[in-house]
């Protein structure tokens, strides 16, 4: 998943979360390129960036947001223990 138009993509979502707890994608350009990928990829590419990824108004919008723990997922690659 490495497409330049993803990678376009992962440049703006990462600008928008450094700034603000959470980015809309509404762009009718910017949502197709989402839809390109199903659920499972799409959530991969999110979680591989320390980020949760939600779908709304039937695929019409997506919402990112900054998730902590797939950020200390990723920089220890363990997991983290459950309520321990």
């Amino acid at each position: 998943m490495t497409s330049d138009p993803l990678s376009a993509m992962q440049g703006k979502i990462a600008s928008e979360l450094s700034r603000r707890p959470e980015c809309f994608i509404t762009h009718p350009t910017e949502v197709r390129i989402l839809q390109r990928f199903d659920a499972g990829q799409l959530t991969d590419f999110a979680n591989q960036n320390g980020w949760r990824v939600v779908r709304r108004l039937g695929g019409r919008q997506w919402q990112f947001y900054n998730d902590t723990t797939e950020r200390l997922l990723n920089e220890t690659g363990t997991t983290p223990a459950a309520g321990i």
